[in-house]
C-alpha cells in the first residue's frame, strides 16, 4: 500500500495495528499479537471505516490489519484506505465473502493477503510471518541515477504484426536480462493483450485512469500496476467492447509522464489507431519500434507511418523490426525490395517459430522464457541491448536514408517489380 507521507513531524510508525468488526475476530488477534512481540492493545474495534479515518490523521502501521465484514463494496473501500497509508505498509484483511475474483482484486489493488474468516490462529501466524519478513527484507537499490530512462515505444504497422509479442518481450528482458525496474503500458484498452501474455489479470488501474486523470500520480501507479515480477509491473485493461473511451488522451500522456519517474524503463504498445487522435503519446518516445510483417501492405504502412514519424516525433530513434520472417519460405516482399521501398535498412528481423509462439501463449510466458535458445529470440535480446545502450547516451547517431526528390507515398512502390498496386500504376 501507498499514499501520502504524513506531514513532517507525526508520530512515529507503529509495528502493527488492527481494525476489527467484531469481539471474536478481536479476541483470536490479541493472543497472537502478544506472541509476536506486539502489543494486544493495537487491535481496535470498528473495521475498515475506524481505519481510514485513524490513519488519516496518524502515521500508518508497518503491519495493518483490517476488518471487512462490514464493508459493501471491499474493493472501493480498500482504495480509500490506500489514499490514507504510507508508502511501505502492508496490509492483511480479513472478510466473509468467498469469492476468488475478489481476493484477485483485493491483491492487486495492493493488499499482501485476503483472509477468510472465522479466522485461526495458525492461519494469522502464517500471513504475519510473511508480512514480518517483508518488513525485514533487505531493500532495494534504487539504481534510477545509475542508469537514465529508457523510454520505448512499440507500434505495429499492420494489426497481427506481432507488435505487442516484442513490446511484451522487451519489457520482460529489460527487467529480467538488464535486471531494470519496468513499466509496461498497453494502451489498446479493449483488446489489450499484455498482461494475458504474462498470465496476469489486468485489474481496473487504467480504466480508472482515463476516467479520473485527476488521480493519476505517482501513488495510485503504485496501485493501480500488476506485477508481473520484483523488476516488472504491468498496466493493462479488458475494458468492456460496449464501454467506448472518451478521453482527450490527457491520461495516457500522464500514465507515462508519471511512469517514467517511477521505473527505470518503460515499454509502451502503442496501437497505431491511437496516432490518429493522440500524436503527443509519441512527443516523449526516446526510441519507437516499428513492428512490420515483410508485406504489400506493411511495406506501405511503414512508409507512412515513417514519414509520420519524422513529423511528430522527430527526436526519436526510429528502428524497424521484420516480425514473423518465416525462414525458407516465399515472402510476399523480400527484404531487399521491403528496404528499398521505404528507403532504409531493417534493423532487426525475427524469425517465425509457430512451435516457440503457441507454447509461449499456452503457458502464459515471454518468448525467451520458453526458448532461450531460439533463433527466434536471439534478436529480440539484441534489441533490448541496443534500447539500453541508446539511454545511455552511447549510441552513434541516428544515420539518415537518403530520400529521392519527387517521390510521392505510393509512388516508392515502383522499386518492387511486378508488386505495384493497380490503383497506384493507373496513376
Amino acid at each position: 500500500m501507498n499514499a501520502p507521507w504524513k506531514p513532517a513531524g507525526a508520530a512515529a510508525r507503529e509495528d502493527f495495528v488492527a481494525y476489527v468488526c467484531d469481539e471474536g475476530t478481536a479476541n483470536t488477534l490479541r493472543p497472537i499479537a502478544s506472541e509476536l512481540g506486539w502489543s494486544a492493545e493495537k487491535v481496535h474495534k470498528g473495521g475498515l471505516r475506524n481505519a481510514v479515518q485513524s490513519l488519516s490523521v496518524t502515521a500508518s502501521p508497518h503491519i495493518l490489519f483490517v476488518d471487512l465484514a462490514e464493508s459493501g463494496d471491499p474493493l472501493n473501500d480498500i482504495n480509500s484506505l490506500a489514499e490514507v497509508c504510507e508508502p511501505g505498509t502492508i496490509v492483511i484483511a480479513a472478510g466473509q465473502v468467498n469469492d476468488v475474483r475478489l481476493y484477485r482484486d483485493l491483491v492487486a489493488s495492493g493488499i499482501q493477503d485476503y483472509l477468510l474468516k472465522p479466522l485461526s490462529g495458525d492461519v494469522l501466524r502464517e500471513a504475519f510471518s510473511q508480512a514480518q519478513a517483508l518488513v525485514n527484507a533487505p531493500k532495494v537499490i534504487d539504481t534510477a541515477a545509475e542508469h537514465p530512462h529508457c523510454s520505448v515505444a512499440v507500434i505495429g504497422t499492420r494489426g497481427g504484426a506481432g507488435a505487442s509479442t516484442i513490446a511484451t518481450s522487451l519489457a520482460w528482458l529489460m527487467s529480467q536480462k538488464e535486471r531494470r525496474s519496468t513499466a509496461l503500458l498497453d494502451l489498446d484498452v479493449h483488446f489489450g493483450t499484455g498482461a494475458l501474455a504474462l498470465d496476469l489479470e489486468p485489474g481496473r488501474g487504467l480504466t480508472d485512469a482515463i476516467e479520473n486523470p485527476s488521480r493519476i500520480d505517482g501513488l495510485f501507479i503504485e496501485r493501480a500496476m500488476v506485477r508481473a515480477s520484483d523488476k516488472l509491473a504491468v498496466l493493462s485493461a479488458e475494458a468492456p467492447i460496449n464501454s467506448p473511451i472518451m478521453t482527450d488522451g490527457g491520461a495516457f500522456h500522464q500514465l507515462q509522464d508519471e511512469m517514467r519517474a517511477a521505473f527505470e524503463c518503460t515499454v509502451v504498445d502503442l496501437p497505431r489507431s491511437m496516432l490518429v487522435n493522440y500524436p503527443h503519446l509519441v512527443k516523449d518516445a526516446q526510441t519507437i519500434v516499428l513492428v512490420s510483417e515483410l508485406t504489400l501492405a506493411a511495406a506501405r504502412d511503414s512508409i507512412r507511418l515513417l514519414s509520420w514519424l519524422k513529423s511528430n516525433a522527430p527526436d526519436a530513434q526510429v528502428l524497424v523490426l521484420a516480425n514473423k520472417v518465416h525462414p525458407g519460405q516465399q515472402l510476399e516482399i523480400s527484404r531487399k525490395d521491403f528496404e528499398t521501398s521505404i528507403e532504409r535498412k531493417i534493423d532487426f528481423v525475427v524469425p517465425f517459430d509457430q512451435k516457440l509462439a503457441a507454447q509461449a501463449a499456452k503457458l502464459g510466458k515471454p518468448l525467451y522464457e520458453v526458448g532461450k535458445a531460439s533463433k527466434t529470440v536471439a534478436p529480440i535480446v539484441d534489441l533490448v541491448t541496443r534500447l539500453c545502450f541508446i539511454s545511455d547516451d552511447s549510441a552513434p547517431a541516428k544515420a539518415k536514408a537518403p530520400r529521392r526528390a519527387g517521390t510521392s507515398l505510393m509512388g516508392k512502390f515502383a522499386d518492387l517489380k511486378g508488386l505495384v498496386p493497380k490503383r497506384a500504376a493507373k496513376k
